[in-house]
């Protein structure tokens, strides 16, 4: 396919990295600094300009464009790229990031009369994340296939849970839950486990199951399964504001930190439900005096990282409930997953992995038969959702006789509704969904996974 991205900040660059092996890349920024900044190894071609301007358009081959990705730092400009995209290129798909509350609220007209495929918010996307972790906070992230009756869920290993040097192939004997192990991060290795691998105290585990046979295992090794009652959240901006919305839906108890004035007076209107304080969350005085220690959830999200960061160091000390940080750069991940402060949320991220979904659902519509794609294990490893369809090579045939790649391992089949944590006698059909787990990146189809 022939895409288009313009804004190359985090986020563009970012899907740029993912999408220029596969597609016929164009990347356009009015800002020379950040074309100039594009890798070397990123085959794309570059162009200095505005992406509304018609002849700039006309230059990047608008034309023949079959996606156009509009991420830059306006809202407004996201989707005046969007619409001119649309009158150039006949049959173009068009996907704006719209960020802004007011917008969002109006986002079946944009995309329905519009006429714009897809719009991201990427505050709203994080906020959602942090609801359903804050739903079974026993797991850093939840990740969800097969219209959700299948989860991808992380979580790490403690002493506490009786796991160190158990077998993979022991772990449902011992636990009776049918889950199945998927993928290992052990400081800076990836492991793709088979049967005999052996897990450690520290483990940063992905099993694939469903949520009850999820719930069980959880309650099994010791780890809460039910959502929490109170949550206390630093920072009243956007995301601040979708999530006291999602968590007050479901309940929850919530108390907002803020230390604008204004804000806050908007949050009171828009949130009557809700604590709101007015004043400094890095006070760790006002911390305690509002329940730190005794709310069920602690969510740091100011606009500055090193905050958010120190803010869930010092929760830790005073609270055993869920611990979530947001962090708007990605460069230091690594760093940070070290910290050990719960969940780690990374709206650019999230942001990316839903765009990447929606282009591999337009591969799927010209030949691909990715229904669903994750990037997991610290990115280094993805986890799809393939559909079975007539004339399928591994169709009908017993797992144990395939063939497969190594580091690839198939976690799941969706028959009709009915999940199946495969083993080696099962067989994949046709018409069945399947997940995969690999660290091998663009597979198109799940004859893919064979050698």
């Amino acid at each position: 396919m022939k895409v288009i991205i313009i804004g190359c900040g985090k986020v563009g660059m970012s899907l740029a990295r993912q999408l220029y092996k596969e597609h016929d890349l164009t990347l356009i920024d009015r800002r020379t600094d950040r074309i100039n900044a594009v890798p070397e190894d990123i085959d794309a071609m570059t162009i200095v300009g505005d992406g509304a301007n018609v002849t700039v358009q006309d230059e990047a081959g608008m034309s023949e464009a079959d996606l156009v990705i509009a991420v830059t730092d306006s809202d407004e400009l996201n989707l005046l790229c969007c619409l001119i995209a649309q009158k150039t290129a006949a049959g173009c798909h068009t996907i704006a990031r719209v960020r802004n509350p007011v917008y969002s609220q109006q986002l079946p007209f944009i995309k329905e009369r519009l006429g714009i495929s897809m719009t991201i918010n990427p505050e709203y996307a994080a906020a959602l994340e942090v609801s359903r972790l804050l739903r079974f906070p026993s797991a850093i992230s939840i990740e969800t296939f097969a219209r959700g009756r299948v989860e991808l869920l992380r979580f790490k290993a403690r002493p506490e849970h009786g796991l160190a040097g158990l077998r993979l192939t022991d772990l449902h004997a011992r636990f009776r839950s049918d889950v199945l192990v998927c993928g290992i991060q052990r400081g800076d290795e990836v492991h793709i486990p088979d049967g005999q691998f052996a897990l450690q105290d520290g483990d940063l585990i992905s099993l694939i199951a469903t949520p009850q046979a999820a719930a069980q295992f959880f309650s099994a090794i010791g780890l809460s399964t039910n959502q929490v009652k109170s949550a206390l959240l630093v920072g009243g901006g956007r995301m601040g504001l979708y999530l006291a919305q999602m968590l007050l839906a479901m309940k929850i108890d919530v108390r907002i930190i803020e230390k604008d004035l204004k804000r806050c007076e908007l949050l009171s209107e828009l949130l009557p439900a809700a604590s709101i304080i007015c004043g400094d969350g890095t006070s760790k005085e006002l911390l305690l005096s509002e329940g730190l220690s005794a709310a069920e959830a602690f969510v740091a999200m100011t606009n500055l990282d090193e905050e958010n960061i120190l803010l869930s160091l010092y929760a830790k000390q005073h609270t055993k409930g869920k611990l979530i940080t947001k962090v708007t750069r990605m460069d230091f991940d690594n760093i940070i997953d070290e910290l050990d402060i719960g969940s780690v949320i990374y709206p650019k991220s999230i942001t990316t992995d839903y765009i990447l979904q929606y282009v591999r659902s337009m591969q799927n519509s010209i030949g691909s038969s990715v229904e669903t794609l994750y990037r997991i294990l610290d990115e280094k490893a993805e986890a799809l959702e393939f559909t079975i369809r007539e004339g399928c090579e591994v169709a009908g045939i017993p797992l144990k006789d395939l063939e497969t790649r190594d580091n690839l391992l198939i976690g799941c089949i969706n028959r009709h509704g009915k999940i199946i944590v495969p083993r080696g006698h099962d067989t994949i059909e046709v018409g069945d969904t399947v997940i995969v787990v690999t660290t091998h990146a663009g597979l198109q189809d799940v004859k893919d996974i064979l050698k």
